[in-house]
């Protein structure tokens, strides 16, 4: 039987509109958008019955009745970039509390990374994990496989099967694959099938000197009782002895985070040379420095320039040949495939890491300068930036306390960037949509995160003015270490549709 929804009394967003409506869901997918003041059901009914009829579908065809009670409605939100710590640390986080933590994040299709134990890496593995996630009947999930088999570094064997519809990703992410022979054979194996490389940029080498400064400001901070995660301790700041101790922990830090900002600068340089080389389509993951920006730049900025000399020279031969009197064959353009697309995450845009507490809160890569978040913003207006990624990487308490990089992130993604691209730095919420939802539905050839009739209704209900204070211990997921623990923040994620189907409600 033939199930449809019509949600009314909204403010429907995304990256084209901004206006009060409706939506009409026929069997999961969006048929019809009803721009208008719909605050009761009469009228909008009245359309949506009308349209139902041009699909043959008779008066007393089911039609369920959704009051969204005037709040915005905007296609569901996709993350590219999600640890769900499955299969094999599920003291971290499993299957079921990270599908529940992304759905009330608000994001209907999540990319789980395969940095797991045992790394995914057969295409099999990946399926049995998608179809253990279906079932959950939450978040959708396409998981991705390593780029070399086990995280060795040496064999790529198992990407001669890939299949991009169900893995249109590959990745190493956690770290970055040593060999540039070995990278470069991934790369082309994943041009040949039309898969995506997501790229967690840092030369390895440099990453395991940084790593030394890291341990010596840890063992410093067990002593002096000071967490992870970036948020204030009770520790008396004032004490002689606990200033010198964080004097240590800081210069122990700031070593180590310019260490591993090179081993972001030169990795991601040399990740897109070798994109370039294969053909494929690199997408560099949570871009940090704003070095990397700008060889990000600037390698799109060749992709532009060899599009726009294609055309003029395509121009130039149609004008010599209407001059000649003869007929224009116009050039079928073989194109080598080489796309770059990259993210950012919430907290490198939120956080400056040379900040108290912030250089304490432990992640891969580092909470930066202001230098290079303030860039990171600007790179998000100018479009050399893709999209907004969480890169929710969950830990236990013990794990965090130990110097397990990474925050929790899903549930306070949202939220993080209204708060600072919206209310603070005037982005229009059309843009924000098309970082968090058309365009993540772009790069992975998907039909969703855009109102278009035939695609996925998967929708998010949001208050964009609703403040609300993050307290981590009523997270669904099951690592509570975030460094914005007691914040306010402004926007707030109401619930969920997916395929049409209410799964989340607040």
């Amino acid at each position: 039987m033939t199930k449809s929804i019509l949600i009314y009394n909204a403010q429907l967003l995304d990256e084209s509109m901004d206006t009060p409506g409706a939506l009409l869901v026929v069997d999961g997918k969006i048929r019809s958008v009803f721009q208008g003041y719909f605050t009761t059901s009469e009228t909008v009914e009245k359309m949506a019955r009308a349209v139902m009829k041009e699909d043959g579908l008779d008066e007393k065809s089911p039609l369920d009745l959704y009051n969204a009670r005037g709040l915005t409605l905007t296609p569901a939100f996709i993350d590219m970039h999600v640890h769900l710590r499955y299969p094999g640390q599920t003291a971290k986080e499993d299957l079921n509390s990270g599908l529940h933590a992304t759905a009330a994040g608000g994001f209907g299709t999540i990319v789980a990374m395969p940095n797991t134990n045992p790394v995914v890496s057969s295409v099999e593995m990946a399926m049995k994990i998608e179809r253990e996630a279906a079932a959950i009947g939450l978040t959708h999930m396409f998981q991705t496989v390593s780029i070399t088999k086990d995280f060795a570094g040496e064999d790529t064997s198992h990407l001669d099967i890939l299949d991009k519809k169900y893995i249109p990703v590959i990745t190493e992410d956690g770290h970055d694959v040593l060999s540039s022979a070995i990278m470069l054979e991934g790369m082309t194996k994943a041009a040949e099938k039309g898969v995506i490389v997501s790229c967690h940029s840092e030369d390895v080498t440099l990453a395991q000197q940084a790593k030394p400064f890291r341990m010596q400001a840890l063992e410093v901070m067990k002593e002096v009782g000071l967490s992870a995660w970036g948020t204030s301790d009770d520790v008396d700041f004032d004490d002689e002895e606990v200033a010198e101790s964080i004097n240590q922990i800081d210069l122990a830090l700031t070593k180590a985070n310019d260490i591993l900002a090179l081993a972001e600068d030169t990795a991601t340089v040399r990740n897109l040379m070798l994109a370039k080389e294969a053909g494929c389509h690199i997408h560099v993951a949570h871009v940090s420095t704003a070095n990397c920006i700008s060889a990000i730049r600037e390698f799109k900025n060749q992709i532009l320039d060899d599009e726009a000399d294609f055309h003029a020279d395509e121009a130039d031969a149609a004008y010599q040949a209407y001059e000649e009197g003869v007929s224009f064959v116009p050039t079928k353009r073989v194109t080598s495939g080489f796309d770059v697309t990259c993210e950012v995450t919430p907290h490198h845009l939120a956080l400056c890491g040379t900040d108290e507490p912030l250089i304490r809160a432990l992640v891969n890569p580092p909470l930066r300068s202001e230098d290079d978040r303030v860039a990171l913003i600007e790179a998000l207006r100018d479009g050399t930036v893709d999209v907004i990624s969480t890169d929710h990487a969950p830990h236990t308490a013990d794990d965090k306390a130990a110097g397990s990089p990474g925050f929790t992130g899903a549930e306070t993604a949202y939220a993080v960037c209204n708060t600072i691209l919206v209310k603070e730095c005037q982005f229009n919420p059309r843009r924000l949509s098309q970082l968090m939802s058309a365009n993540p539905g772009r790069i992975l050839g998907l039909q969703k995160g855009r109102f278009k009739t035939g695609y996925d209704a998967d929708l998010t209900l949001v208050d964009p003015d609703e403040q609300w204070v993050v307290d981590s211990s009523k997270f669904y997921s099951k690592g509570k270490a975030t460094p914005f623990e007691g914040r306010t923040l402004t926007g707030c994620v109401k619930g969920l549709f997916i395929d049409g189907r209410l799964v989340l409600e607040k």
